[in-house]
């Protein structure tokens, strides 16, 4: 999920300001043998203390502004363009130079080496989804059982690592300005423990009430730090890995019968900020994909499930640490 900014903004007198930038997205990055993330605190809901980043794959989308590129719209010239086919050669050529283990601190290292190549560029964003792969199980050395292959993994569909990144010029050195991270595509069922009852009913209700269900959604979860720089990782102590979050939001639907998907993500929300003080803010768009039952007449809990006929309903939702406080 890429986050791109609004065509223009208004402020309270009418005026608007002018929509601007160019840039290249779907870049696919593979680079192998990254740095090793280590040293991440460990969280009661999660094993992941670490990744190895043997494979460290990224679909990037960058954006630059400046008043100079003016000109390239407005008359044509493209005297101060950097073409984007430029741009995407940049990126790859970046990925090879860049020394951390993160997604984000790749973000912040390639967007600063445009500022720094380019002074027609004023500002720049960059993003990306994490391309996830699966390490694929071989038979162990010593010939007791399976362990992951440390050559050969499966590329994954499951969900992905976000991160945006946007900076602009500060003097000789460049300033973040904004920073969000996330991870993307999560996909949760629970067959039971799960309701949704006590809603409007009126003569448009026709979905019945539902006091245990299979509840099936999907969820992108985003979060934004207090100090940005907390991000980029090199500090590990402080940086939030999407895996962690992926699992949190895992257990809390295991551990709530929640009346509802805005209670369940309120309480995913309520779990990420304990965890995590360095965080600011935790935000949720998630998706109602639950199956509908066609047979419960089979013995004990069994049942039979179809999938639901679109439309498919959504929730959006922000916290921050004052929802922490008033608990």
């Amino acid at each position: 999920m890429t986050t791109r900014k609004p065509l223009a903004d208004s402020d309270d007198t009418g005026d608007s300001e002018r929509a601007m930038n160019y840039g290249k997205e779907q870049v696919a990055v593979y680079r192998t043998y990254a740095t090793p993330l280590e040293g991440v605190r460990t969280i009661p809901e999660s094993d992941f203390d670490g990744r190895e980043n043997t494979l460290f794959g990224l679909d990037v989308r960058v954006q630059v502004e400046g008043e100079e590129f003016l000109p390239s719209f407005s008359e044509g010239d493209n005297s101060m363009v950097v073409a984007t086919d430029s741009m995407k050669n940049f990126i790859l050529h970046h990925a090879g130079e860049y020394d951390g283990a993160t997604l984000e601190g790749f973000l912040k290292y390639v967007g600063s080496r445009f500022l720094d190549t380019y002074d027609q560029m004023e500002a720049v964003t960059v993003s990306a989804d994490e391309i996830p792969f699966d390490e694929r199980p071989v038979p162990a050395e010593d010939g007791e059982g399976f362990e992951a292959s440390d050559l050969v993994f499966g590329v994954s569909d499951d969900e992905s690592g976000y991160g945006e990144i946007a900076l602009e010029r500060d003097g000789d050195d460049t300033a973040i300005t904004g920073q969000t991270s996330g991870v993307t595509d999560l996909e949760l069922v629970k067959v039971s423990g799960s309701s949704f009852t006590d809603y409007v009913q009126d003569e448009y209700t026709t979905l019945p009430e539902r006091e245990d269900r299979t509840l099936y959604i999907s969820l992108d979860v985003f979060w934004t730090y207090d100090d940005a720089t907390d991000a980029l990782g090199d500090d590990p102590e402080r940086y939030v890995p999407a895996e962690q979050v992926r699992d949190i939001a895992g257990v809390v639907f295991d551990e709530y019968d929640s009346n509802s998907i805005q209670d369940l993500i309120y309480r995913v929300g309520l779990r990420v900020l304990e965890r995590y003080p360095q965080l600011e803010s935790v935000s949720f768009e998630a998706n109602n994909r639950t199956w509908i039952e066609v047979r419960d007449d089979l013995e004990g809990d069994a049942t039979v499930l179809r999938e639901p006929a679109r439309p498919t309903g959504f929730q959006q939702f922000s916290m921050d640490r004052g929802d922490l406080e008033g608990e």
